[in-house]
């Protein structure tokens, strides 16, 4: 009788195991985007004409950086960051066509003190993420948000970083954004994790509606760590855009190996896919950068694409870096803006889908 019992008992928990082995490898197989899905990602945001520079600062002497593209009164618009050797601040530009910029003006200063003294890198929050859809940016409490990179140092991307955010009534007016008091995200942080725990760089915020994470805004951003010589991408999630909570123990895009940069997250919704948009750096042992994706079904597990870079440093404006993307689908065309740093400094320069 005993032995029947024990032989029964080890039936059942051998059933278990087996239930609980399936159910595991179907929840990991589940989270894997397939190969035929990555390769239609891959032909509909493929952008394989360059349209050379679209937009230099009107002081040539200042490095232009990290355009985030949005829609407002029937005009597009981009913030972008300049360096003038003392550090990052934040302008934008208006344009009725994609193709042809104006800058309007600065929206993030330089200041006298503060823990952001010298950088304020901005980049637009709580934009429409699908694919094709309005490109407009979303209010919370009556106001549009930005995140960005701040920090005191004077230099490129000097000190120890953090996310800073800053909202204001009007999106689009050539006026200081109000700014919060203090970082939201800062590598001191006494839950910053291991990759993140010497300076943290480019923010990107999204409101998530079906609360993968079960909160509504989720925040992409690279980062890097006292021993994780390299910049990752983690993420970080929060209820009321003011207070951020990190989320998982590691990133979720990375190469883990020395010098590489992973970084500059830009998302968009194609059809029931997440695609992030980021840049890829020295991967090889080369000195170029490069942009790249990944996919996921619930912005939590990434797969990342294999195949050709998007965009990669092939002419004289762009034959160092071509790298940190924005990309929209606009009427059924694509445009990919990104940072070109070649022969002509650091500018913005744009490849379409078509000709």
């Amino acid at each position: 009788m005993i032995q029947s019992t024990m032989a029964k008992q080890l039936f059942i928990a051998l059933l278990s195991s087996i239930f609980l082995f399936s159910c595991a490898s179907t929840k990991n197989t589940s989270s894997v985007v397939t190969e035929k899905e990555m390769q239609s990602v891959y032909e509909k945001v493929k952008t394989p004409y360059k349209q050379g520079i679209v937009f230099q600062h009107p002081d040539s002497s200042k490095l232009i950086d990290s355009p985030s593209i949005f829609r407002w009164k029937r005009k597009w618009w981009m913030t972008y960051i300049i360096f003038d050797g003392r550090g990052y601040e934040t302008w934008i530009a208006e344009s009725n066509n994609l193709m042809e910029w104006k800058s309007k003006g600065r929206i993030m200063s330089f200041t006298d003190t503060g823990w952001d003294a010298n950088q304020k890198a901005g980049y637009m929050a709580l934009l429409d993420i699908k694919w094709g859809g309005s490109y407009k940016p979303s209010a919370h409490e009556g106001k549009y948000w930005m995140s960005y990179l701040g920090g005191s140092v004077k230099g490129y991307e000097a000190g120890q970083l953090g996310v800073g955010l800053a909202r204001t009534i009007n999106p689009i007016e050539t006026k200081e954004w109000e700014r919060l008091p203090r970082p939201i995200l800062a590598a001191h942080d006494k839950d910053a994790r291991w990759f993140e725990n010497s300076t943290i760089y480019k923010s990107y915020i999204i409101k998530d509606k079906k609360r993968h994470t079960g909160k509504p805004f989720v925040m992409f951003y690279n980062a890097a760590g006292d021993t994780a010589t390299y910049e990752s991408i983690g993420m970080a999630v929060s209820d009321n855009m003011v207070d951020w909570k990190r989320y998982g123990s590691n990133p979720v895009i990375s190469r883990f190996k020395k010098g590489t940069i992973c970084g500059d997250a830009q998302l968009a919704k194609v059809g029931k896919l997440y695609v992030m948009f980021y840049f890829g750096a020295f991967w090889n042992g080369d000195a170029h950068a490069y942009d790249r994706f990944a996919c996921s079904y619930d912005l939590t597990n990434w797969t990342d694409w294999k195949g050709e870079d998007l965009i990669k440093p092939s002419e004289s404006y762009d034959n160092t870096f071509a790298h940190k993307p924005f990309v929209i689908n606009w009427k059924g065309k694509v445009y990919h803006f990104y940072n070109a740093v070649g022969e002509n400094g650091r500018v913005i320069a744009l490849a379409t889908s078509t000709p």
